[in-house]
């Protein structure tokens, strides 16, 4: 395994397109971190480092904000504008039979107009949240007194720091390795663990060191459990009907269904509807709308609550996990698909029985995927109402991403240095 690793490695440093590729990666990293270390005007240091000391909820937005919400940067929002938008095109394929056909008859032009409204829709979305992120933060004595017209200019800076962000991404994705969105994100998480280790180094005490251990061993846990769920799979068996009447089955088929088909996108739905209140109230609130103010207060002590606040989180998770299934695998297509290509599942019947057969394996397989996902979830939640230690290095959802990311870049890579081999 070592040798053949050091293979590899030897093409990828030999190969110029494959090492054109990182350097272009490595040179778009290095474009976005740049973005990410310059803040915004008017920020209060000591009032943002209190808000995230008192607010972890708060600290997993800085996760899909690819590290610009910790500084209050050019790219506040990263690029969680842009995938909203990606996850309303992809409802509205639920709801719209013409946004449906465009995305999976069309071909190569229906994908390329439906990633084109996407971009379109990712503006609006940039500006609702700067406006709502910047109102929160001027509620919380982060930012400073600002005129109309400062938070006007604030709202358009950090809007086009995330079109930015976005054609970045996209270029990473053009001319590099990998996923550039999903980079972004990657690299705003790994930033993160040298601050976070200078912080447990400084405020480390002998009584806590048995607790920082524990967080160790439980991140190689959940590392391990994230790898072998990530790649976990129920393979269903599929015979074709002309090896059956051969008499000779040939090589075994299978139909694979990944038990985490949604990825982290339930966390991001259940996220995003448990920021909504927080930035609607602090909103009114600010704009002087009446008992806004009470029911800010309100929703800040059950944010403040570890336990409920967990509790209902996880329970977001694991609902959305089911919708977000539901409206991504369809059985009736894909026993249609079967029976269309002459396939079967040996013991059931093509058709109707098929899709019955295949609808009730994905919600079994899709019951222990939720429950995990939303466990990596919650983890940073439980860790600090059990310990009351809020520093740790990297949550459950970052930890969940940063994986998933990185293995996907290690089979991309190995795919252009097997392309080279042959």
């Amino acid at each position: 395994m070592i040798s053949n690793f050091f293979h590899k490695f030897g093409i990828v440093l030999a190969d110029r397109a494959i090492r054109t590729r990182i350097l272009f990666v490595i040179a778009a990293v290095a474009v976005f971190r740049l973005l990410a270390a310059i803040p915004i005007p008017g920020v209060n240091r000591g009032a943002l480092e209190q808000f995230f000391s008192t607010n972890q909820f708060v600290g997993l937005l800085n996760v899909f904000s690819g590290g610009g919400f910790s500084t209050i940067s050019l790219v506040l929002l990263g690029v969680g504008p842009y995938i909203t938008a990606s996850i309303i095109m992809q409802l509205s394929t639920v709801l719209f039979p013409k946004v449906k056909e465009m995305y999976t008859e069309e071909g190569e032009a229906g994908r390329a107009r439906f990633i084109s409204i996407s971009r379109m829709i990712t503006i609006p979305i940039a500006l609702l949240q700067g406006i709502g992120f910047l109102s929160l933060l001027k509620s919380q004595g982060i930012l400073n007194a600002l005129t109309p017209f400062h938070l006007g200019v604030d709202v358009v800076l950090v809007a086009a720091g995330t079109i930015l962000l976005m054609w970045l991404g996209e270029l990473i994705t053009e001319f590099g390795i990998g996923n550039g969105v999903s980079l972004i994100i990657f690299v705003g998480i790994i930033s993160r663990v040298p601050q976070g280790i200078s912080q447990v180094l400084f405020t480390a005490t002998t009584a806590n060191i048995p607790a920082y251990l524990g967080f160790v061993v439980l991140a190689i846990g959940v590392i391990y459990a994230v790898v072998v769920v990530a790649d976990a799979e129920r393979s269903i068996p599929i015979a074709y009907a002309r090896q059956a009447n051969a008499g000779s089955m040939g090589a075994p088929t299978y139909l694979p269904i990944r038990l985490l088909q949604t990825g982290v996108i339930p966390i991001i739905f259940a996220l995003s509807l448990l920021l909504l209140p927080q930035l609607a109230f602090a909103g009114l609130a600010s704009a002087g709308v009446a008992h806004m103010a009470a029911a800010d207060l309100w929703y800040k002590a059950f944010a403040a609550n570890a336990w409920a606040y967990s509790a209902v989180y996880f329970a977001l998770v694991v609902m959305f996990t089911y919708f977000y299934t539901a409206i991504t695998f369809e059985p009736h297509r894909v026993a249609d698909n079967l029976q269309k290509s002459g396939a079967f599942v040996p013991g059931v019947r093509p058709g109707r029985e098929t899709e019955s057969y295949i609808s009730k394996v994905v919600n079994r397989i899709t019951l222990p995927g939720a429950l995990f996902l939303g466990a990596v979830a919650v983890v940073p939640f439980v860790i600090k109402a059990v310990t009351g230690i809020s520093a740790i290095l990297v949550g459950g959802t970052a930890l969940l991403i940063a994986v998933q990311v990185l293995l996907d870049l290690v089979r991309k890579v190995d795919a252009q240095v097997s392309l080279r081999e042959y």
